[in-house]
């Protein structure tokens, strides 16, 4: 690649990225403003931290799919490069337009030599593969159509379809695309986690065992629609709408709405972590 592109490249992903890190802070203050802050005790506030600690560590699930992708497309990298490239690029996500973070990931792996139409498909690959995880969750809230069945149907739902696809992808396509939807999915688990937890924080008395699944499966179907919304920055404002018409009758709407701006700071701070973390990784592509 001549020097001058692999420079422009590595300006513009560099440039989107910084781009990230500065709607990141412009959101943060925002959600800070929103939060009656001495509504929450100090404790309360530590386990918030944690749940960003949390939400920031599993963001490397996503960027291990993405270096299995890279592998199925004959295109093999560094872990610690993937892992790097994947964290600086992320928080572009938040710039308007929802598509930056792609863009800036595609920039800086042409610049480390990576093909172009290469890169492409993985992105292809990799956003078919999250909506098919997500679509999965729509298993967990089976007790929203059908409020008769037992508590432990939709989980089995959930799990069996998860195996039935894995077991066919693995047969019929490539372990490694297996792989990748595996990481995915269990970093979508993760994240209806920590927002099931950051409800517990604004309403505990909403939350019990028995609602977990439904709660969790609520905030991925939420994400999912975001995810595929055109134009929504981070999915912002989609999420909101859906969760209030998922959980409706089962938390109070103010209550919700704070857990949701709540949960909002978390996963921001988190992808700020992740950011910090994947900036330490060594830069080597091999």
């Amino acid at each position: 690649m001549h020097r001058a592109l692999k420079l422009a490249l590595n300006i513009a992903g560099g440039l989107l990225s910084l781009a990230g890190v500065a709607f990141v802070g412009i959101r943060l203050s925002g959600y800070m403003a929103e939060i009656d802050l001495a509504r929450f005790h100090w404790k309360a506030w530590l386990l918030a931290g944690f749940f960003a600690l949390v939400y920031g560590t599993a963001n490397t699930l996503l960027a291990r799919a993405w270096w299995n992708l890279m592998e199925f497309l004959k295109a093999p990298a560094g872990w610690g490069w993937a892992w790097r490239i994947y964290g600086v690029s992320q928080l572009a996500k938040y710039v308007p337009g929802n598509i930056f973070h792609l863009a800036s990931r595609q920039a800086l792996s042409m610049a480390a030599g990576f093909e172009g139409w290469m890169l492409a498909k993985s992105t292809v690959w990799e956003l078919g593969l999250l909506v098919l995880a997500g679509v999965m969750f729509f298993g967990l809230i089976l007790d929203l159509l059908f409020p008769s069945l037992p508590f432990f149907a939709p989980l089995l739902v959930f799990v069996g379809v998860f195996l039935s696809v894995e077991a066919g992808l693995r047969c019929w396509s490539a372990p490694s695309i297996a792989r990748a939807l595996a990481w995915q999915w269990v970093f979508l688990i993760i994240s209806g986690l920590v927002f099931v937890g950051v409800l517990a924080l604004v309403a505990p008395q909403s939350v019990n065992f028995a609602l977990l699944p439904t709660f969790c499966g609520s905030y991925v179907i939420a994400w999912l629609a975001g995810l595929v919304t055109p134009g929504a920055p981070a999915g912002v404002g989609v999420r909101e709408l859906v969760l209030l018409y998922l959980l409706e009758g089962y938390v109070m709407e103010t209550n919700l709405l704070l857990a949701v701006v709540l949960g909002r700071l978390v996963t921001v701070a988190g992808d700020l972590l992740f950011f910090c973390m994947a900036s330490t990784a060594r830069t080597g592509k091999g």
